[in-house]
């Protein structure tokens, strides 16, 4: 549906978060009848209520009713709305059409989407591109998980704006005519595993950022992950690939100590690894997929390298808290899956004491525990994943339990010496401890500035 088609049509939003607000605040502009239905109580959510009331929409808390959902022309599903839920199965089973707040903002926006999606890196991939551009002086927007919702922005935009967003599995599979110019993959591990029934149907999610490109666009993939790159043969747009480990043809790699851009057989020096801010294996393949996007978009060598100097990283991703008694300590409670925390083991040298756990999001504990042979000298376990992370580091590391961030923390630095890395890297959700990863990295850096100096 268009605007025109909008008008005076009844239309359902799910969920009151960020996205679900900026897309009701859409569909009032564009002359639609909007009823908003939450599942939490109105006691939860009463900050958010009272522009929209003001505003004519209809409030639904505390439940969904089905009437609510048959008596639509169309839904907007937030992203962290279960899309099996009885009253959205019912509305598809009665052709009543169900998109995500990223398809309704792409149906009002004329502007070039750069989209970023993968398990890992997302947030600072899309930052980082956004960096590049900015240097550029491209009118350029950072939206979507990060920076302002689509829905937000979306009746301001012109054909000559760039939006770099993040897309997650479950923005992803609630789109229908959503397309990017270019689509970047940064890998696949498992996560979300208790949403996603298994990780054919979580990789199926992620290859929708390809699936409406044409050969006037560009895939971006990382060549090092065999997930990735099972995707290959499906994609029509042009291939561009980045690698940690060996020369592509088309895309990034490393030579010599730098990152290289090859593309119609010419190959341009971008910038020293040596030079890069954010550290890690990891960091280091979001500085090659966001050098990949800048080039596409003709930004000049030297202000992609100037903007990989300036970029310091994002809070709760291998932050560095602070160095006290030659220990490190960091901050990557965004490490909410297995595969996260892998990479962030990999980052340090030094013997690494790593405070882990919270909700299982069913990830192999047993390829954490592998990773963390002859590197983590103790592990400081929280939340109720505490005891499948204890049996599966068995011989592996010394594990001690935790009821809290507060103990977590002083027991990992009564275990520290001068040279230990004390590493938050969670593998697991916050939710069972805290409202979001967020707050969990805020107590985490709270208890370390509360720490005694070491007698």
């Amino acid at each position: 549906m268009n605007r025109e088609e909008l008008a005076g049509k009844k239309v359902t939003v799910v969920g009151l978060g960020r996205s679900g607000r900026a897309a009701a605040q859409l569909l009032l502009k564009v002359g639609a009848k909007v009823l908003v239905s939450e599942a939490l109580p109105a006691d939860a959510m009463e900050p958010n209520l009272a522009v929209l009331r003001e505003r004519g929409v209809e409030l639904e808390l505390g439940g969904h009713r089905l009437e609510s959902f048959l008596g639509a022309d169309l839904i907007v599903v937030s992203p962290g709305v279960d899309p099996e839920i009885l009253p959205l199965r019912a509305a598809r089973a009665e052709g009543i059409p169900v998109i995500g707040e990223v398809e309704l903002a792409y149906r009002f926006a004329s502007a070039t989407f750069v989209g970023v999606t993968g398990t890992n890196g997302k947030s600072t991939t899309v930052s980082l591109i956004g960096e590049m551009l900015h240097k550029a002086d491209r009118p350029v927007v950072v939206a979507g998980n990060i920076g302002l919702p689509l829905c937000e922005i979306a009746l301001s935009l012109t054909p000559e704006h760039i939006v770099v967003t993040e897309l997650s599995s479950f923005q992803l599979e609630t789109t229908e005519t959503f397309r990017c110019h270019i689509g970047v993959l940064l890998n696949i591990t498992p996560d979300h595993l208790n949403r996603h029934s298994d990780m054919e149907g979580y990789l199926r999610a992620k290859a929708m950022i390809f699936e409406r490109q044409g050969e006037s666009d560009y895939a971006v993939l990382n060549a090092d992950d065999e997930l990735c790159m099972s995707l290959v043969g499906s994609i029509r747009a042009e291939l561009l690939l980045f690698s940690r480990r060996s020369r592509v043809e088309r895309g990034c790699y490393l030579d010599q100590g730098d990152i290289v851009f090859r593309r119609g057989g010419t190959t341009t020096r971008i910038c020293p690894i040596e030079e890069i801010t954010i550290k890690g294996v990891h960091n280091l393949e979001n500085a090659m997929a966001a050098t990949a996007v800048a080039s596409l978009l003709n930004v000049q060598p030297p202000l992609i390298c100037r903007s990989l100097r300036d970029f310091a990283g994002l809070e709760h991703r291998l932050e560095l808290v602070q160095e006290r008694d030659g220990i490190i300590f960091v901050n990557d409670s965004k490490g909410t899956n297995v595969g996260a925390a892998i990479k962030s083991l990999e980052s340090f040298h030094g013997p690494i004491i790593l405070i882990a756990g919270g909700r299982d999001k069913k990830g192999d504990f047993t390829a954490l525990a592998e990773a963390a042979r002859g590197k983590v000298k103790a592990l400081i376990l929280l939340g109720e994943a505490r005891g499948k992370l204890k049996q599966a580091f068995l011989g592996i590391a010394p594990a001690w339990e935790a009821a809290d961030m507060a103990e977590a923390v002083r027991k990992a630095y009564s275990l520290a010496r001068a040279g230990d890395v004390i590493l938050l890297s969670p593998a697991c959700a916050s939710f069972d401890m805290f409202a979001n990863f967020e707050e969990r990295g805020r107590a985490f850096k709270e208890e370390v500035r509360r720490l005694p100096p070491k007698e």
